[in-house]
């Protein structure tokens, strides 16, 4: 099997390899029609070594026979939430909805979210992104207070335990409201002093996202005036519904353009922008691009809760614009969201999923295109690491080995027999059991 023959110690070939052109700062090679080129990828040391064309690698030292089976770098999951994630067994969606999502969320929230709890539920979902091939993650913390102290902690603590297997990130979520007079003040302090990115959602407290209210310039702008005293990034939910008046995408484009802001800003979401008429499509996509945003779309997630009514088929996928943001020069990201809570009752932190899915869902197909970085590079660089989620010589040789040769071969299956390389070494990792969270979730 692949996995027995990668050797314990020693530097090492694998041997006959397909990688995709989107993972490569340089080609080695030709690349056929799916973007894939044939190499020999040389690990030594715990980092990549060299990658040649295939057929050059020497015959002494050890081979690993890849036999035209694709190498992956380690993934990249740039939107998730730790600290709600597995709550579904203790706490359900009553009906599907956004709505129904937020009340029960809250619910919990306030009845369970121990610094206990949420360490529980969270070690958990890091054990299982690990297991997948996931090398970095930004995770939302709900960051209402008191409560938000508790979750920052519960961050930093694990960001330090887990250093060297998962490069962890945090944004706070409130609802955009949140953020003025001293609460934002407070707000933006615990983010700044946690190292975090700032992040809110463009709806006020109690409501949805809808209708963009007339005081909201002032807000954002407000929102915008903390990151810059701080120099943070920012990180925002913005339009999660299918209702035509949540147009906030646009006005933070305009924002960010007017204010100068120097920081990295990523969006998410964004799904209200597939109902706009098209030349206000067109325009907010262009303000977009002008103003450098980043976005990361979660289609699973959004697929599940847009468009949701009882009895009635779905109408839409939920998700946003995708092609024509990429047409006009937009980094777009998938990222995985929530997993098994009552945003999303399934998910298992696994980004390669995630990729497949967002290749069904958003037809990043025909052609491929470049579309496998939007799991690994494109996150990676709007995270700021750079030398996560490709394969370059000198990087760390941190992969995913997959039996698969051709794209529709890779899409096909989940790859549960995919072998995860960190640092040259495979991970002799297990996925989390669930029974693990019984007691943590009232199922024992």
């Amino acid at each position: 099997m692949l996995r027995d023959s990668i050797p314990a110690y020693g530097p090492y070939w694998l041997r006959d390899a397909r990688v995709h052109s989107a993972f490569l700062t340089e080609m080695p090679g030709p690349r056929d029609a799916e973007g894939l080129c044939r190499v020999d990828i040389q690990v030594d040391d715990g980092r990549i070594a060299g990658i040649e064309p295939e057929g050059t690698a020497p015959e002494e030292g050890v081979h690993v026979q890849m036999r035209g089976g694709q190498v992956w770098p380690g993934l990249v999951d740039a939107h998730t939430h730790l600290d709600k994630g597995h709550i579904w067994p203790r706490t359900s969606n009553p009906d599907g909805t956004f709505g129904g999502a937020i009340n029960a969320v809250m619910s919990d929230r306030g009845a369970n979210w121990s610094e206990e709890d949420i360490r529980a539920r969270f070690e958990w979902g890091l054990r299982a992104s690990f297991h997948h091939g996931t090398v970095a993650i930004r995770t939302h913390l709900d960051s209402y207070l008191p409560h938000g102290r508790n979750a920052w902690r519960v961050f930093r603590r694990l960001r330090d335990e887990w250093a060297g297997r998962i490069t962890l990130q945090a944004s706070s979520i409130a609802p955009l409201d949140r953020f003025q007079g001293d609460e934002g003040e407070e707000l933006a302090d615990l983010v700044a002093a946690n190292g975090g990115v700032l992040g809110m959602v463009t709806r006020l407290t109690g409501g949805l996202h809808d209708d963009l209210p007339s005081d909201f310039q002032p807000m954002l702008d407000r929102f915008f005036q903390l990151a810059e005293d701080r120099g943070l990034e920012m990180d925002l939910h913005v339009d999660e519904s299918g209702d035509s008046g949540a147009r906030a995408l646009r006005e933070i484009a305009l924002t960010a353009q007017r204010r100068g802001f120097k920081k990295p800003v990523q969006v998410g979401h964004c799904c209200s922008l597939s109902l706009q008429p098209e030349a206000f499509a067109r325009e907010t996509i262009k303000a977009v691009a002008d103003a450098g945003l980043s976005v990361v779309v979660l289609p699973m997630c959004n697929m599940y809760l847009q468009g949701r009514a009882a009895g009635r088929t779905p109408r839409w996928r939920g998700v946003t614009l995708v092609h024509e943001m990429r047409a006009a020069g937009v980094r777009v990201s998938v990222a995985s969201d929530n997993c098994r809570d009552p945003f999303y009752a399934y998910g298992d932190h696994d980004m390669l999923e995630v990729y497949r899915e967002s290749t069904r869902i958003l037809q990043l197909d025909h052609p491929i295109g470049d579309w496998p970085a939007a799991a690994a590079r494109r996150p990676a660089d709007a995270m700021g690491l750079r030398e996560h989620g490709r394969i370059a010589v000198n990087n760390a040789a941190d992969l995913i080995l997959l039996n698969g040769r051709f794209m529709t071969e890779v899409l096909s299956r989940p790859n549960t027999d995919r072998v995860v390389i960190r640092n040259g070494r495979t991970v002799d990792s297990a996925l989390p059991d669930w029974r693990e969270l019984d007691t943590v979730v009232g199922m024992a």
